[in-house]
Formats: C-alpha cells, sequence, structure tokens
C-alpha cells in the first residue's frame, strides 16, 4: 500500500475558497522547488499545488556525487520535509502521486489516484532521467544509477560490504563519482568511450591532467572501451567491454548521461525535441503550459546545471506573476567537483567554430576556445589556475542576452 502526503499552507486553503485557480508545479527537484520560493516573493495569494512521485524532501541533487567521502546519508542530505516545505511555500504539496495525464484544453490534470486538479498556469519541472544501456548479460539489470535522494540511498545500501566499484562514464558525474568513491575506500575502475575524462568539455591536455590526478589516487582508467555484458560470476559481477577485455566488479554504477523527460508532454501534444521545446519566456507549445530545469529545451538549449535553472526560474517567477520576462543567460562556467583535481569550464557554444588554446601553468592548465575572429567562446581551468575564473567570465560573451 502506497501512502500519500497532503501539505497544505494556510493562505492557500483560504485563496482555494475564493476559487481562484492555482499555479501548478509538477516536480519537486531543485528547479520546482526553486521557482516556488522565486514566485512567491511576487505573488502570495493565489493558490500554489505541487505534484511529486517521491516524498518531496528538499536536497540539493548536485551533492549527490560528493556526499560518500562526507559520510552523508540520504537523510543527511534532505534539509526540510514536505510538511516544511509546504508551510515554508504556502503551498499544497501532493507527494507518491503520478501525473496520469495533462488535459490541456480544460487547464486540468489527472493523477494515478483518479484525482483531477485544475489549474491557472501549469509548469513541468519534471528532470531527466539516466539513459540506460542495453546490455547483454544475466546481472544487466543489477547496474545502478544515482539521479535522486531515494537513488543514493539505494547506492549505499548496495555498497555496505562491497569494495571493487565500475563506473560506467567518463563524464561529469563519473568522474565526481569516482573521485568521492575512492575517497572514501573503494577500489574504482571507470570506463568509457572517450580518449580521456570529460572528453565533451575539455581539451584533452585538460582532462590528461584530470586522469593523472584521478589515477594518482587509485583510480584505474578503461578508456576508448566500453561495457558489452554483464553476468553474475559467484558473488562477483563479470564484466565484459567491447574489445573482450573481462573486469570484476562488485557492483557497477552507470553515469552515461541524462535524458529529459518529456513523455507527459508528448502524450499532451506539447512539441518536444531534446526537451520539452519552450521559447525564451520558458512557455511550452501551449500557452498555459511552462517548463524549467533537466526536462526543458530553452531556445534550442539543453543545459542540465544549477545556474541555468537559477536564472529560468527567477524569470519565469516574474512572468508567472504577471511581469513577462524573458530568461537571460550570462556566463555559466561549469564547476566540476573532483578535489583531487578542481575542474572548472565554460564550454563553447556547440558547434562553434574555433580552437583550444593551451596554457601550461605551475598551478594548472589554462585553456581558452578562440573562435574565428580570436574571441574569447569558452574556457577551462584545472587545479590552481580555477582562479582565473573570475577573470575569464569577464571575456566571454553570455550564452543569451
Amino acid at each position: 500500500m502506497r501512502f500519500k502526503l497532503y501539505a497544505s499552507g494556510v493562505e492557500s486553503r483560504h485563496a482555494q475558497e475564493k476559487n481562484m485557480k492555482p499555479i501548478v508545479i509538477v516536480g519537486t527537484g531543485l528547479a520546482g522547488y526553486t521557482l516556488a520560493r522565486e514566485w512567491r516573493k511576487h505573488d502570495q495569494t493565489r493558490p500554489l499545488v505541487m505534484i511529486t512521485n517521491d516524498d518531496g524532501a528538499f536536497y540539493s541533487k548536485p551533492m549527490l556525487s560528493n556526499a560518500l567521502a562526507q559520510s552523508k546519508t540520504a537523510a543527511d542530505l534532505a534539509t526540510a520535509n514536505a510538511t516544511k516545505m509546504a508551510g515554508d511555500l504556502n503551498a499544497d504539496i501532493k507527494t507518491r502521486t503520478r501525473v496520469a495525464r495533462l488535459e490541456p484544453d480544460a487547464r486540468r490534470i489527472n493523477t494515478d489516484a483518479g484525482e483531477v486538479v485544475d489549474y491557472h498556469k501549469l509548469v513541468l519541472a519534471v528532470g531527466a532521467s539516466p539513459i540506460r544501456l542495453s546490455l547483454a548479460g544475466d546481472a544487466a539489470d543489477q547496474v545502478l544509477s544515482v539521479n535522486n535522494l531515494t537513488d543514493y540511498a539505494c547506492f549505499r545500501q548496495h555498497l555496505s560490504g562491497k569494495q571493487n566499484v565500475l563506473v560506467m562514464g567518463p563524464g561529469l558525474i563519473g568522474c565526481e563519482f569516482a573521485n568521492d568513491l575512492i575517497g572514501d575506500g573503494y577500489t574504482v575502475t571507470v570506463v568509457g568511450p572517450d580518449a580521456t575524462p570529460l572528453g565533451r568539455m575539455l581539451p584533452e591536455a585538460a582532462g590528461e591532467q584530470l586522469k593523472a590526478a584521478l589515477e594518482s589516487l587509485g583510480v584505474r582508467w578503461e578508456l576508448t572501451n566500453t561495457v558489452s555484458s554483464i553476468n553474475k560470476q559467484d558473488k562477483q559481477l563479470r564484466v565484459q567491454l567491447d574489445n573482450n577485455r573481462v573486469l570484476s566488479a562488485d557492483l557497477v554504477l552507470s553515469a552515461v548521461g541524462l535524458r529529459p523527460n518529456t513523455e507527459l508532454a508528448q502524450r499532451a501534444g506539447l512539441v518536444v525535441s531534446r526537451g520539452i521545446k519552450v521559447d525564451r519566456m520558458l512557455r511550452t507549445s501551449n500557452e498555459n503550459i511552462f517548463a524549467l530545469g533537466d526536462c526543458a529545451e530553452v531556445a534550442g538549449l539543453v543545459l542540465p546545471y544549477v545556474m541555468p535553472l537559477m536564472n529560468a526560474a527567477r524569470a519565469l517567477a516574474k512572468t508567472l506573476a504577471g511581469d513577462p520576462t524573458p530568461v537571460t543567460y550570462p556566463v555559466m562556467p561549469v564547476v566540476i567537483k573532483t578535489p583531487a583535481c578542481p575542474v572548472v569550464v565554460q564550454p563553447p557554444p556547440a558547434e562553434t567554430p574555433g580552437q583550444w588554446h593551451i596554457e601550461n601553468r605551475e598551478a594548472g592548465i589554462v585553456a581558452r576556445f578562440l573562435g574565428e575572429q580570436n574571441e574569447l567562446l569558452g574556457f577551462a581551468l584545472t587545479a590552481g589556475a580555477v582562479a582565473e575564473k573570475s577573470i575569464l567570465m569577464k571575456e566571454v560573451p553570455p550564452l543569451l542576452v
């Protein structure tokens, strides 16, 4: 039996009694809760309803990949439960509730419990889900991913009594988990198709420095390789790579990327591409439905990072409060949480002509991505050179103005 929590704010109930249709936010992750906080700064009276399929606890998702070495449990990462958030936001928060169907023309939501929720405006903050690779073998279903608090609690539980962890994916999340796991005393092997870690974000020289730093702590690398099958072998897992090399592991963690959750929007007839397509006002193809966060494709951009989310939430909050405000994206460097070799990267716009120019300094690598007119369009900094972030940020043009 599933138990559902309905947490309500007092003023919200009073407003509902006046027949004001609510703002409804689907999702209580960082995007949903940040938007709710920002919107409440502008509107304290209209009802707010939030719907989530989990327990509605507030936590910072970026902390999931560096919590092990700090000995933090899932409960430690949750800083407020749904009841506390409902009081703070003057909201009705429906937890353990799935949205079964949207009816855009009628402006209502149908939940899996048969409940119908009418809305004034609807915001989809439904996030993204881990990409699941198609793997052969009788243990392929034992691969874990960490994308939320429940996943993290499950991951910690499965780590109990284990030692040897194989991480699929040498990207941002894979490298952060590798650093965290090795710092907590585990043996770590990272497998991935790229020649260097963070190969899609960093120039080769910066990736090599990160690779060497993690290697010095004991991380083993199997790059330009992918996992083809995972089978049970006694109490371990037998992991076969595409080059027929076989590795043993106690646990396999997949960190090969995320895919925006677009199914709900697509079934409702909204336009989707890589994400739920929205304009600069964060409005979908339906004038009363908006989207933000990891699920949204904003003006052609899918940016699953914290700073774009924060900027989007502030703009959308004003729009929902009656002050139409297009989202702007300033320079927003991505900070990679790898203490073995700190990394900051401002990726150049996708498919932009130009070249990386590398400067090896004693403190670390300073890499500049220069366009065809020799203009600075991106940068990557490693180790002690990350201190130059604020200087280079002033030279890079904003992404959306």
